[in-house]
């Protein structure tokens, strides 16, 4: 039987700009091409886990606008289901502006629209399907009171919960507790601990911090560095996959639906690490967010050349 997902989280739609480089403040630079994708950090989580292998459902909100209907499209065509998706008759669907140099970096300003009117009592009508789960995937691009509530309802249930603190902003205290892992970046990491977070020994110091105010295991994804998972025992650091990059929208929503992927099926921590990696690896030699989305025999295929 598949392993279940289930994500509470955002629906956007990218709207991308190609450029040879990042603009300075206050300068008009051209570009090279633009293209819409869809996006959203729950939304990309749900198809990077549906893609390899498991079986999600996800609980959001979308505006009664043509980028909604694109967006659940989208998602019903990769295989997640999406009858937990609401429709906001006031507020448009989310979007974000994102631009992308020649060398994969990007910048993104997310306008949230419809994906902050998710509220409590929509997850808590949704409370059999978290139940049902496997894995609970959560970030912050709705409100922070529904995904805490989301939270509580996965512990209730003894439903794992990955929590992917982005964007960056503080947590309430009582949500530490309830999050099985907890998978900031450098900066997200350095916010929720007001330490430094420039190499590996220092992600190691803060992701002890964030074990202290409660959360069971750190993920800190490095980039080029690859990832640190510290727990109880100590701490252990995963390498990154040498690719060349192309665009880096979506990655860390790779490497999470990978890892939440694996975890569902029970793997070990380190094959659920190199399936994140590889995932997050895969997605930066391709454009756009979802459309850079491994499948499951891609991953495959690429760990059984890189061993």
């Amino acid at each position: 039987m598949s392993h279940k997902i289930v994500v509470v989280g955002s629906l956007n739609m990218d709207l991308v700009a190609y450029t040879s480089r990042l603009p300075e403040m206050g300068e008009t630079i051209l570009g090279q091409d633009f293209q819409t994708f869809p996006g959203g950090k729950g939304a990309n989580q749900a198809v990077a886990a549906a893609r390899l292998g498991a079986s999600v459902s996800m609980i959001g909100k979308v505006g009664q606008d043509s980028f909604g209907e694109i967006l659940i499209d989208n998602l019903r065509n990769n295989g997640v289901n999406t009858e937990h998706i609401l429709k906001d008759p006031q507020n448009p669907t989310g979007t974000a502006v994102i631009t992308v140099d020649a060398e994969g970096r990007n910048t993104i300003v997310v306008i949230s629209g419809s994906n902050y009117q998710l509220s409590p009592q929509d997850v808590e009508r949704c409370r059999q399907v978290i139940a049902s789960a496997d894995v609970l995937l959560l970030q912050l691009e709705t409100p922070i009171e529904t995904v805490l509530r989301a939270a509580q309802l996965a512990r209730e249930s003894g439903v794992k919960v990955l929590l992917n603190p982005a964007p960056a902003q503080e947590l309430p205290d009582a949500l530490y507790a309830l999050v099985d892992v907890l998978i900031p970046n450098e900066t997200e990491a350095a916010l929720l601990t007001g330490l430094p977070v420039a190499n590996p020994q220092q992600a190691v110091s803060a992701a002890e911090t964030l074990l202290h105010k409660g959360v069971k295991n750190v993920l800190v994804t490095l980039g080029k560095q690859g990832s640190l998972w510290v727990d109880a025992s100590g701490s252990r650091v995963t390498p990154s996959f040498e690719v060349s990059a192309v665009d880096s929208t979506a990655a860390g929503d790779a490497f999470i639906g990978g890892l939440g992927s694996a975890l569902a099926q029970q793997t070990s921590i380190e094959d659920a690490l190199r399936w994140g990696s590889a995932a997050g690896a895969l997605a930066v030699t391709r454009k756009g967010a979802q459309s850079s989305l491994p499948s499951e025999t891609e991953l495959k295929a690429f760990l059984t050349e890189h061993p």
